[in-house]
């Protein structure tokens, strides 16, 4: 079990282009922090300019951490990652420097501040045959079958999120209870005490249009390069790098199904629906401490570091 962690932390939250990381990197800056990252695709090395994961020259600034960590052939989980950032999070308050967790990936902030499932590892050939046999009988048909087995998280699932589908398959097939009844009886408790949360939301106008500049400026500075190269790794279609957004649509532009200028479109398209989730989970789920309604810039400066060192002042209860 992981030991609570009592020292402070901050936390920054926002969709996809909301400049949080902008943010935290001024914030370590002023506060001597680190970066860790709480973004489930920003772990894998070979998605740097997909992801907009942070530049070396950014990584030169301020102190960053678990970006880039992990190969494309791996699976990040929850529970993964969070065995990382309690490490991360230690060492840089061993060290005297305060850990500021950047991240949209809602389960991993949830997990941090809320407490994980105690769910017992899952045997490695049960996941072989969960991913499988998703392979084998494609999304709709997988559906149905977890649908048989556990109808509550069929219910609350897409056929097309692979990634929860066969988590949920293979719990339930390894343990014989349901990912539900795991969360709601066998909580771990949550791994901050003393924490603060800065949400970013943005106007919707303000981070499409954001979302689309980006994305025109990753592909002229190598983001088709790069689907091209994870491409060739041959590697299994339902590990999560694979499912970052942007690749399908750029992978299809490189086998010749999608003209370029339709790539492009869909995976924009594709890149503000998935702004729009973020948005709404961030408003539903989460309960900033301070929240602010716009994409971060420099003029926020001095109201968003007031309130940081406010934060600082205080003592966990």
């Amino acid at each position: 079990m992981i030991q609570t962690i009592t020292d402070p932390v901050l936390i920054i939250a926002g969709p996809t282009a909301s400049g949080k990381s902008a943010l935290a990197m001024d914030a370590a800056e002023e506060f001597q922090g680190t970066v860790i990252n709480a973004d489930s695709m920003q772990v894998y090395k070979e998605l740097r300019l997909l992801t907009a994961r942070p530049s070396e020259a950014d990584e030169d600034r301020v102190p960053h951490r678990l970006y880039g960590v992990l190969p494309a052939a791996e699976a990040c989980s929850v529970g993964r990652w969070l065995d990382m950032a309690a490490q991360a999070i230690r060492e840089v308050q061993a060290a005297g420097g305060l850990p500021i967790v950047v991240g949209g990936t809602g389960l991993y902030l949830k997990a941090l501040t809320e407490g994980l499932a105690d769910i017992p590892d899952i045997p490695d050939d049960i996941r072989q045959k969960a991913r499988a046999r998703h392979a084998e009988i494609g999304g709709e048909a997988f559906h149905a079958e977890l649908a048989e087995r556990d109808p509550a998280a069929a219910a609350k699932l897409p056929s097309g999120d692979s990634q929860r589908l066969i988590r949920a398959y293979e719990v339930i097939a390894a343990t014989g209870r349901s990912l539900d009844d795991w969360q709601a009886e066998h909580a771990l408790p949550p791994l901050l005490d003393h924490f603060a949360t800065l949400v970013l939301v943005p106007p919707r106008g303000d981070l499409y249009r954001t979302c689309d500049e980006r994305f025109d400026w990753m592909l002229e500075h190598g983001a088709l390069e790069e689907v091209e190269a994870l491409l060739s790794l041959k590697l299994d279609p339902n590990l999560p790098a694979l499912k970052a957004v942007g690749v399908k649509e750029l992978g299809a532009l490189l086998d010749g199904s999608l003209p370029r200028d339709e790539a492009v479109r869909v995976a924009k398209r594709v890149t503000r629906n998935f702004a729009k989730r973020q948005l709404t989970w961030l408003r539903n789920q989460v309960s900033g401490t301070e929240n602010l309604n716009a994409q971060y810039s420099e003029r926020f400066k001095s109201k968003i570091f007031a309130f940081i060192r406010q934060f600082l002042l205080t003592k966990a209860s």
